[in-house]
């Protein structure tokens, strides 16, 4: 298990292929170790440079979505979760196409070739966001609550109509325990919402192959836990909890939550380490 104490990046370069999950169009990621203190920089096919931090969340709508300067690169939760999850913490990624490659619906492939490739620990102290108070985040029944705790871990909650229902997942995040009970699930819906996502440009790349899709008496495909579901939304959950910067030593409570909660929280845990960090507007 990787330290805590030190910062960590990749041993090896990294390169993921395919297409994505909401445009369709393809695309390439390629990811290099960096220095110390770099923190995930995405590189864009303008050239344009992002941090992967809150402020450069442009959307939140079935995706988180990093911007600067009109450049944008979508869905970065999945690999922004194996990364931060994994250990490391500071990478280059350039992205060629719009939007990170879906790969099989879930973070698998990443953390797995992370795992293969391995970390190098660089020797210098991981910069941290110690929580000492309770926070707490709302938009209607959604509910995000962040508390003190000696390592990060994740209680979720989540609540939706037939035939998913009601799950729960609870555990510490380690990168054992994400690569062996969370990075492999995968991103769901609804048989009925297909159709509606695709007249709004979305899932155009969506197949059974890279999605778990649900039908009026349960999933087309087998599942490959019960509760994948809530698996997954720990999976994005963590994926934007990244966006902290930093590692978050606290534990969160989510009940319902999405990328758009999770993108107010960060901001506003961000004002923790930096109170004048401004913002791009989120749509």
């Amino acid at each position: 298990m990787k330290s805590l104490q030190y910062q960590a990046t990749l041993r090896d370069a990294l390169h993921f292929e395919g297409v994505g999950v909401h445009t369709g169009a393809p695309s390439s990621v390629d990811i290099v170790p960096a220095s110390p203190g770099s923190g995930i920089t995405f590189v864009l096919s303008e050239g344009t440079r992002v941090q992967a931090s809150a402020e450069f969340v442009t959307e939140t709508a079935r995706a988180t979505v990093l911007g600067r300067d009109g450049a944008t690169v979508s869905t970065v939760e999945h690999l922004m979760a194996a990364l931060f999850a994994m250990g490391v913490d500071n990478a280059t990624v350039t992205v060629s196409g719009p939007e990170i490659p879906v790969m099989d619906g879930s973070a698998k492939a990443f953390a797995e070739k992370i795992a293969q490739s391995g970390v190098l620990s660089q020797n210098e102290i991981r910069n941290r966001l110690v929580i000492t108070s309770p926070h707490f985040f709302r938009e209607d029944d959604r509910v995000l609550v962040v508390l003190p705790a000696s390592r990060l871990r994740v209680r979720f909650l989540a609540d939706f109509a037939p035939p998913i229902g009601t799950q729960f997942f609870d555990a510490e995040i380690t990168p054992e325990i994400f690569l062996n009970e969370i990075a492999g699930a995968r991103t769901f819906g609804y048989l009925h919402e297909v159709e509606a996502l695709r007249k709004r440009g979305l899932a155009q790349g969506g197949t059974l192959e890279n999605a778990v899709v649900f039908g009026p008496d349960g999933p087309l495909k087998p599942l490959r836990w019960p509760d994948e579901v809530v698996r997954h939304k720990v999976l994005d959950l963590l994926g934007d909890l990244s966006l902290i910067g930093v590692y978050p030593q606290c534990e969160v409570i989510a009940i319902k939550s999405g990328h758009r909660l999770h993108c107010i929280a960060t901001r506003e845990l961000r004002k923790l380490i930096a109170p004048a960090l401004p913002s791009v507007k989120v749509r």
